[in-house]
């Protein structure tokens, strides 16, 4: 069974099906109360024997994550990190921050991880997406997976990550640092994309 952890309660994580992965937060008609992301609330995470998906704003323990997915079964162990980059569409980029529904954003990966499981027959899977301010050359997301040949587990966690952008209720907040600090940032959905609102797959 599906175990939902926090390191403290969580009140008042009232949503509507209103929400989605597209809209930035400002663009959403569901308000987010200040402690639904309250650091202190976090992490928050959901974890079965082969499944571990998690929610924090602390830096990303990747040899946690590895440790997870590691299987007597598996012959394949793939882990990618999402790090933010110092540009974006020729722009230099200072700093990302993210926000999240948390409750839909764990179900989403959730459920993500269980289609694609079943999809690639992998061993298990980790999902773990950072929030708040992420620094140049910090994990932002980590995704592990095992399985029992290399192909499968290649193209299950590049599957997770590009549905994860798709579709997790997850947005990023981009800092330029040809605008100065005092200028605000721009936020956009999960996916990247151009100053034209191409979609960037790369």
């Amino acid at each position: 069974m599906t175990e939902a952890t926090s390191s403290q309660p969580v009140s008042n994580q009232q949503t509507t099906s209103s929400t989605s992965a597209s809209a930035s937060p400002a663009q959403t008609s569901t308000s987010k109360p200040s402690s639904i992301l309250d650091p202190s609330n976090f992490p928050q995470s959901l974890e079965s024997p082969t499944i571990f998906i998690s929610l924090v704003y602390t830096p990303l323990d990747i040899p946690k994550y590895l440790q997870f997915t590691r299987s007597p079964t598996a012959g394949a162990n793939v882990l990618f990190l999402g790090t933010t980059r110092d540009n974006f569409d020729s722009r230099p980029v200072s700093r990302l921050s993210y926000q999240a529904y948390p409750s839909l954003a764990l179900k989403s990966l959730h459920a993500i991880a269980e289609d694609v499981q079943k999809k690639h027959g992998l061993e298990k899977i980790a999902i773990v997406h950072r929030l708040g301010e992420v620094k140049v050359e910090e994990e932002s997301i980590a995704v592990s997976v095992s399985s029992g040949h290399r192909a499968a587990g290649w193209k299950g966690a590049e599957e997770i990550l590009e549905r994860v952008k798709a579709r997790a209720e997850i947005w990023k907040k981009e800092w330029f640092a040809d605008t100065g600090e005092m200028e605000e940032g721009v936020w956009r959905a999960n996916k990247d994309r151009d100053a034209k609102g191409n979609v960037i797959n790369k």
